[in-house]
């Protein structure tokens, strides 16, 4: 017996005799498929791991951070003079809490962290199909989860208060601000009057300081709870995704005997995930610790030169946006607002049957498009921040990048579609049945004639 044999072999018994004298054996989530155990499967487990740590970490820093504008000398430290409270006890975990350096830079690396791993758990459910039926409102509940994500990103941006985060967070209030919703009859609807009181309080920056602490300490945080636990018990509804194919056929979900015959959740798949966890929290120390956080000076220190304003980098596209030329507040926010409900209501736009990549070419370069310009202007605001970007110049980077985009998927979806009737036709003729059925001869699935064959494409 193989070592691995042994060891799964150990675990069921171990767990079984848990299951048997606990009563509980309905507590875990549905089992899965043994393919499933390669790290792309689990993306957003890697999600949950980081959310989980950023709540512990959070805790923590919650001991000592005081979220407050009014001056003091407490905490501040040798030579600083007075500053304010909130930046004085970011400066105390930092110098006098013991590896309080770690503890912040591990909780605003692993909020970066949070945000990519959840970027790519979207970027590889948009590409894989994952959101066609049955998984339309799951699909939505996770574009839910990456705004408040956001969301919780931007105010705690601001905690710290110095003079980067609190410029950059007023910017961005001031897009939020700017939001105007046109309505049919040339109606105009100022959405950012509404948004205004909830943002700056009392207009103070004590106002703004305290919308932005419970924001990011309570009122978010419950709000990413509640929607986390609805896109889990969709995914304990449905199961995971099959792999992406071009059988419009292919059944979306699993029975209730193929679950039997799959790998239980505890504790094969639970030491899976606690295996790739302990190496995502090895690696976000090791990153912290020889890269930390450098805390600048406060926010109204006029003795230091003002750094130019840029944002985290989620947020650097949408900033450098504002650079355009022609480009203003509302407009910057309008396209923004078209990208999130793009996003929100695709499984609704994209009605294609398949979930093949290569069979939906439209869908890829929109997705590839948007990948592309978060990068390029991204890069373009951190190299130029606050530099007017002159149309002309816009034209002569982007331009060649959608083309050259739209050439090569034009040409991969060519290639892809010359073979597709060949391999339809060889698939059901076989009775292939996907994953989940043998690919065995099956006369109840002939081989699809002509008018088949065009009815699927």
């Amino acid at each position: 017996m193989t070592f691995s044999g042994w060891y799964n072999r150990s675990l069921n018994k171990i767990w079984g005799f848990v299951e048997d004298r606990t009563g509980m054996r309905k507590w875990a989530l549905r089992p899965q498929p043994e393919f499933t155990f390669k790290p792309s499967y689990w993306t957003g487990a890697f999600v949950a791991v980081a959310f989980i740590y950023q709540i512990m970490s959070g805790m923590l820093l919650l001991l000592y951070y005081e979220p407050s504008v009014s001056i003091t000398t407490t905490a501040c430290g040798s030579g600083t003079g007075i500053a304010p409270a909130a930046w004085c006890s970011t400066y105390y975990i930092m110098h006098s809490v013991p590896m309080g350096t770690l503890l912040i830079t591990t909780h605003l690396y692993g909020a970066y962290a949070m945000i990519f791993l959840l970027l790519v758990h979207f970027y590889r459910g948009y590409y894989l199909g994952v959101y066609k039926k049955p998984r339309e409102f799951s699909w939505m509940v996770g574009a839910l989860l990456l705004v408040v994500t956001l969301g919780m990103g931007f105010t705690g941006y601001l905690l710290p208060y110095n003079v980067l985060s609190y410029n950059a967070t007023d910017v961005g209030i001031n897009l939020a601000i700017s939001l105007q919703i046109p309505l049919p009859g040339g109606i105009v609807f100022n959405a950012g009057a509404l948004i205004a009181p909830f943002l700056l309080g009392n207009g103070t920056p004590q106002g703004l300081l305290s919308r932005m602490f419970w924001a990011h300490v309570l009122l978010l945080p419950l709000l990413l709870g509640a929607l986390l636990y609805a896109h889990i018990a969709l995914f304990e509804s449905h199961g995971i995704a099959p792999p992406a194919t071009s059988d419009p056929l292919q059944r979306r979900r699993f029975t209730e005997k193929e679950d039997k015959q799959h790998v239980p959740f505890v504790p094969h798949i639970l030491w899976y995930m606690i295996k790739w966890g302990l190496l995502y929290l090895g690696i976000l120390f090791a990153i912290a610790a020889l890269w930390p956080w450098t805390l600048l000076t406060w926010y109204g220190n006029t003795a230091v030169p003002i750094p130019p304003i840029v944002p985290d980098w989620y947020f650097l596209w949408l900033f450098k946006l504002l650079d355009f030329q022609g480009v203003t507040p509302l407009i910057a926010v309008t396209i923004g607002t078209v990208i999130l409900l793009y996003i929100l209501f695709l499984p609704f736009l994209d009605r294609s049957k398949r979930t093949h990549p290569r069979d939906r070419p439209v869908f890829v370069y929109l997705g590839t498009c948007m990948i592309e310009v978060m990068i390029i202007l991204s890069v373009w605001g951190q190299l130029t921040p606050g530099v007017q970007i002159l149309p002309p110049q816009v034209y002569e980077t982007l331009v060649p990048t959608f083309l050259v985009n739209a050439i090569v998927i034009a040409g991969l979806h060519w290639r892809y579609r010359t073979s597709y009737r060949r391999r339809l036709a060889a698939s059901r003729s076989a009775g292939y049945g996907g994953i989940y059925a043998p690919s065995t001869a099956n006369p109840a699935h002939p081989a699809p004639n002509a008018a088949e064959v065009r009815a699927l494409e």
